[in-house]
């Protein structure tokens, strides 16, 4: 479930090959619940016909300006009303360039200048293109102008170079435009969070490890940064992407975590422990593989530095949320590591329910009592996680 629900989104089309982009754009769109209306540009149906933009999104294409079944022949204006929001995808340097100027001369472009909704542009365009002086004067302008800009990422492009303009994914527009619907309920905060496990090495190849995925720690990064935090993401080993617009800072064993925590914590104002941190690492971790052996090994093991309890024990300490994964007594053992952390927050869940898994459900602790959210995709309990801490966070 996403914020896209219900919502009515225009896809417009200008020209050029990463149109191939908006079709898989359409049907994530659709999937989750929204209308979709689409627009394209002359050059865009160059790229990608109006027939598999109208099959994917159910609704007829419009291409023209002076479309006869607009039944006040107004396009422009009767296609942008009643929209949540524009998204120009993909965004051509001429098309920017329009939008900047304030140019009207096709449909697509009159509607923008019409519009009453939020407007964003995915650009799409050869390196040298995005790098010219004017395309960067024109995404200034067009930032100023309130209108948000997807984008674009370093990659392959169509001509065999290699560098800036290429098109951000469908996944990644289709999460910008959901974020785009977020309440900034942390706008101006700065919020650090941790994810993922840890390792802790035995030898050069072996080392103490667990489960988690970080699956949840990265969505409360997300959720963060789409209410318009500042987010840091400290994050132990995994393979999943770091959500755009936010600083990740990788880490392998608790030590590293704890001197990466440390040193950014005095800037931020929320710290959010959610990583899956070992209590305990080897004594000594050898420097060569130890050799298997006929009969037992034993491992001295002594405790890691203590995150969260360390971060909240600080003067003028941030507000601290930590994270319980119990595997019983769910609610006693969270409820007092609540407290002997002395920590205004605590989200707590079933470990083995919770790690690898892409929802969960959690209950939150604070001074007030219980709170419980029910199973959901963990992007939508993330959320409802940065929304609680901001109606605990001091009003100033």
């Amino acid at each position: 479930m996403t914020d896209i629900q219900g919502k009515r989104i225009l896809l417009g089309l200008s020209g050029g090959i990463a149109a191939y982009k908006a079709a898989e754009l359409t049907r994530l769109l659709t999937q989750a619940g929204a209308e979709v209306r689409v627009v394209m540009t002359e050059a865009a149906c160059r790229f990608i016909t109006p027939v598999t933009m109208q099959a994917l999104s159910g609704n007829p294409v419009h291409t023209d300006l002076w479309d006869a079944r607009v039944s006040n022949n107004m396009a422009h204006i009767e296609l942008s009303r009643g929209c949540d929001a524009i998204v120009v995808a993909p965004a051509s340097a001429d098309f920017l360039a329009k939008l900047a100027l304030g140019l009207c001369d096709d449909l697509l472009s009159t509607l923008c200048l019409a519009r009453e909704c939020r407007l964003l542009a995915a650009p799409a365009m050869n390196l040298q293109m995005w790098g010219n002086p004017a395309t960067q004067r024109n995404l200034k302008q067009l930032r100023a102008d309130g209108i948000a800009i997807l984008g674009p990422a370093s990659g392959d492009q169509a001509c065999g170079e290699v560098g800036m303009g290429r098109m951000l994914e469908a996944e990644e527009i289709f999460e910008e435009i959901d974020a785009c619907f977020q309440p900034r309920l942390l706008a101006g905060k700065r919020v650090l969070v941790t994810a993922g496990p840890t390792f802790e090495p035995i030898d050069t190849v072996r080392g103490i490890a667990n489960t988690s995925s970080g699956k949840m720690g990265y969505a409360v990064a997300r959720a963060a940064r789409d209410a318009g935090a500042a987010v840091t993401l400290v994050s132990g080993p995994t393979a999943l992407a770091a959500p755009r617009g936010l600083e990740r800072i990788d880490v392998s064993s608790a030590q590293q975590m704890y001197d990466a925590v440390m040193a950014r914590v005095a800037k931020a104002d929320v710290f959010i422990g959610v990583a899956a941190v070992a209590d305990y690492r080897p004594t000594e971790a050898k420097g060569h593989k130890l050799k298997k052996g006929t009969g037992e090994i034993t491992l001295q093991l002594r405790p890691n530095p203590d995150i969260l309890g360390t971060v909240a024990t600080r003067r003028n300490a941030p507000f601290c949320v930590g994270f319980a994964a119990e595997t019983e007594n769910l609610e006693a053992n969270a409820d007092a590591k609540r407290r002997r952390k002395k920590v205004p927050l605590l989200a707590a869940n079933l470990a083995q329910h919770a790690f690898g898994a892409d929802d969960n459900q959690l209950i939150l602790f604070d001074d007030q009592g219980r709170h419980e959210l029910p199973r959901a995709p963990k992007i939508v309990l993330a959320r409802a996680l940065i929304a609680h801490i901001a109606k605990l966070l001091p009003k100033k």
